[in-house]
């Protein structure tokens, strides 16, 4: 006699049936849904390169819809790093600018002074005037070997007058005007040349070849070839400050300050004045030896300042000026 099973029991002939599984589970497991690729690459760009990840983030969101496929949190995650790396990103970026903003304008507004620090510090100032004996006594301006470079001739020699002590003048440029008070008082025989030459139009259409920017922070001007070598024809002794000093003091090797506003003479040693001349913006440090001669006035000194924050033309601190000036007219009186 055939017994039925009990109920649940064993049942070969089931449609579902599968040795070593449990009945009414077809053969094998279910298979495991995919997870979709740009979601895990929207996760790993929105690390490495924020707006990548956020592309991927909805190409996935989109894909999701129509697939079915797993990782939606993980695109969305992808999508939430992004944006936060991509909105930090901007903040550092907005700051870096305004930061940068920020120092050029207090670069800007630093005085000039503290841009030089070593003039700045220096305790050596140029020494208090004593009038020489002989001042503007005997004026002398001896031919030199090198012949001018443009004609120009000799000013008188013999006495100069000392009075008055000072007196006006002004160099016309392309660049604006530069006026001058000549320190006739002081250094008598060089502003009796400097007169000479601005009558007889020497300086008319010259450039100013040289601008510095280190520890001398002028601009030289006075040479017709440009070329920082060329002269008058003749050569002159030094006045002050260098009369201050005994030939034989070693202070006149130990640097001073020759203040912001000082005009005075370029030379190649003692007693080689010509008809070049530097105009300082900045407190500078230099030996005694070069000729004081004037100051510059508030107009010329912005007109300095303008051309020297052109910098020098190679990105030096010493060489020809980066903004180009010309001497249109130099007069005195």
């Amino acid at each position: 006699m055939t017994v039925p099973p009990p109920y649940g029991g064993y049942q070969p002939d089931h449609p579902d049936y599968a040795p070593g599984h449990p009945v009414g589970y077809p053969a094998g497991y279910p298979p495991s849904a995919h997870t979709n690729g740009m979601a895990v690459a929207a996760l790993v760009c929105s690390v490495l390169f924020a707006p990548l990840g956020i592309l991927f983030g909805h190409i996935s969101l989109s894909q999701l819809k129509r697939s079915g496929e797993q990782g939606r949190g993980i695109a969305i995650a992808g999508l939430v790093i992004g944006y936060a790396m991509t909105a930090l990103a901007i903040v550092a970026v907005v700051l870096t600018v305004v930061l940068g903003l920020i120092v050029v304008k207090a670069a800007e507004n630093m005085p000039r002074q503290e841009r030089y620090p070593a003039a700045q510090g220096s305790s050596r100032q140029l020494p208090a005037f004593a009038p020489p004996p002989n001042l503007g006594a005997n004026c002398q301006y001896p031919a030199t070997t090198a012949p001018a470079i443009k004609p120009a001739t000799p000013p008188r020699s013999g006495p100069v007058p000392t009075e008055p002590a000072t007196v006006e003048a002004g160099i016309v440029t392309d660049r604006g005007s530069i006026g001058l008070n000549l320190a006739n008082g002081k250094a008598p025989c060089t502003v009796n040349n400097f007169a000479s030459l601005a009558f007889q139009g020497f300086f008319d259409g010259t450039e100013c070849h040289r601008l510095t920017t280190g520890a001398l922070a002028a601009l030289q001007c006075g040479d017709p070839s440009g070329t920082g070598t060329g002269g008058p024809g003749y050569r002159f002794p030094n006045e002050y400050p260098t009369n201050q000093y005994r030939l034989s003091d070693p202070a006149v090797k130990e640097p001073v300050v020759y203040p912001r506003g000082t005009v005075a003479m370029a030379n190649s040693g003692p007693g080689t004045n010509g008809s070049q001349f530097f105009l300082v913006y900045e407190d500078s440090l230099l030996p005694p030896t070069y000729t004081v001669f004037g100051t510059i006035d508030k107009t010329g000194l912005a007109t300095l300042d303008a051309i020297a924050d052109g910098g020098v033309a190679d990105g030096s601190d010493d060489g020809k000026p980066a903004t180009p000036v010309t001497i249109r007219s130099a007069s005195v009186g």
